[in-house]
């Protein structure tokens, strides 16, 4: 299961946009309890859920909640759920768990990577539920395209203009307004109410129907955001929560943009340096010679793309992707240097193949969820943007400076949300979630889409927070990284006991 979800939509022709990484606002009734739940909620609250058998030994449910909190009383959204329940005749509860995003499928994740979510013994003592946050997969879905081709069109097609040219973008203020008038004609009121600040509302309400008092958690990635969103606004109900990739809830759009490039740089100079040692590696010279051969490959594409056996172009934008994808894992590593070899050779269809797992598009042609979609809506509603260019052409100055290779194709990604039918309704500001009690953050010192200086902010903001560092390369690392990184949070998931100081594994 790729956890694709934090950049997914930098190599958009049209826009380039980056995770949420902000938090703000007040739910209705914050810190609610179980036992005291408002008139208006109730009918919520109390639901009964009907479980049903799916995937082999597991079972769904779809579960009711309103369109806007605020006005409980209105419109209603679905919300899809799936669970595998304990073994153990003594089990802890039940564990939300969310892969990240925003946009990815909770319900996917459990139901076909339950070991890649957790281990063995957390899954025997938790019903470890994966759910569709709103706006996402099987909940009440974000729509903004009518076909696949139209989605091609939106992430590939390429700009007959110069980079950051006045036609450059105009083109791609065009195509922003068209895609969110699309999203707003496809999905109509829920556009304005896929924000974190609601999705985190609706895990405290699951989290009464399935029966628990209090809510354990664990959030990968974009779902460190939701984690302590929630955290922040039901204190009272967080029981163990583990955020494991997090993000900087104080963190501004353009600190994200800028944190992410460097990390992606980073991580795409430790891929050559491990890579110049071995005599098959594509590229050659000093690492700092081959950082410079990748970014004149990415001029190069910027200004004569190749040509993909199904006709798709194969630009800059399109070519990052197919780098980046890679990097999220070293296991992946060798990939990107079949990736390099076949560009190199005027192939453009296995880079392709590495942009297409990102999208989770099929062989086919056919989109396999609407990931992208909700990715953007959400992003729009829970980051604020700047709609001047001369910002974005000064931040575009610092990008280039500071990730001379990957910055260039990440800068002027706030053009689509400037162009939302919504405003955003979060902002950046630090979490503490004051008696909330303790909770668990894994940061990663190699982590390229959720930087380990993020882990030691949101560990420091939060009145609870406890780190737990893995020292190497990738994105997230609890079980897939080390025993001690296991130890650490399933000692706390089981037995509520957190380090008594970061264990460093």
């Amino acid at each position: 299961m790729s956890l694709k979800a934090i950049l997914k939509g930098l190599a958009l022709a049209a826009v380039a946009v980056t995770l949420t990484a902000c938090s703000g606002g007040v739910v209705p009734e914050p810190s609610l309890s179980p036992e005291v739940i408002p008139a208006e909620y109730q009918q919520f609250y109390t639901q009964d859920v009907s479980w049903s058998d799916c995937h082999e030994e597991m079972e769904c449910a779809t579960v009711s909640a309103p369109l806007n909190w605020a006005e409980p009383a209105g419109e209603t959204i679905e919300l899809a759920l799936v669970r595998h329940l304990a073994s153990s005749s003594k089990k802890l509860g039940s564990l939300f768990v969310n892969p990240g995003g925003p946009g990815v499928s909770g319900v996917d994740f459990v139901a076909g990577s339950l070991d890649y979510a957790v281990t063995g013994a957390v899954k025997k003592n938790y019903d470890v539920i994966g759910f569709d946050p709103r706006g996402v997969g099987a909940s009440t879905p974000v729509v903004c395209v009518e076909s696949d081709a139209q989605m091609d069109e939106f992430l590939f097609g390429t700009l007959d203009s110069v980079r950051a040219s006045p036609d450059w973008f105009a083109q791609r203020e065009s195509a922003s307004a068209e895609f969110a008038q699309g999203c707003l004609e496809r999905t109509g009121d829920v556009l304005a109410h896929v924000d974190t600040i609601s999705a985190a509302h609706d895990l405290d309400m699951m989290r009464a129907v399935v029966g628990d008092r209090q809510l354990n958690y664990l959030g990968y990635s974009y779902g460190t955001l939701l984690g302590a969103v929630y955290a922040e606004n039901f204190p009272g109900n967080v029981g163990r929560m583990v955020l494991d990739g997090a993000l900087d809830p104080s963190s501004t759009s353009f600190d994200v943009t800028l944190n992410q490039s460097i990390g992606f740089e980073n991580a795409l100079r430790a891929y050559l340096t491990d890579c110049l040692e071995s005599d098959e590696c594509p590229l050659s010279g000093s690492v700092d010679q081959a950082m410079n051969e990748v970014g004149q490959l990415l001029v190069q594409l910027d200004e004569s793309p190749l040509i993909a056996s199904d006709g798709r172009e194969l630009s800059a934008d399109a070519m990052l992707t197919a780098i980046i994808a890679p990097l999220y894992n070293p296991d992946a590593w060798s990939f990107l240097s079949d990736v390099f070899a076949t560009v190199a050779e005027g192939e453009a269809d296995t880079a392709y193949g590495s942009v297409d797992r990102y999208y989770n598009r099929g062989d086919d042609g056919t989109y396999l969820d609407n990931s992208t979609e909700a990715f953007l809506a959400i992003n729009c509603l829970d980051y604020p943007v700047t709609k001047d260019p001369a910002q974005w052409a000064k931040d575009a100055q610092e990008l280039a400076r500071q990730a001379p290779v990957i910055g260039p194709y990440l800068s002027y990604g706030d053009q689509l949300c400037s162009q939302w039918p919504f405003p955003a309704v979060l902002s950046p500001h630090k979490i503490s979630a004051q008696g909330a009690g303790d909770i668990l953050v894994v940061g990663t010192t190699g982590d390229p889409a959720t930087p380990y200086r993020w882990a030691q902010s949101l560990a420091a903001q939060l009145e609870g927070g406890h780190l737990v560092t893995y020292t190497g390369e990738g994105h997230t690392a609890y079980n897939k990284s080390n025993s001690c990184v296991n130890d650490a949070v399933d000692g706390f998931l089981l037995r509520g006991k957190v380090p008594s100081a970061d264990p460093k594994c």
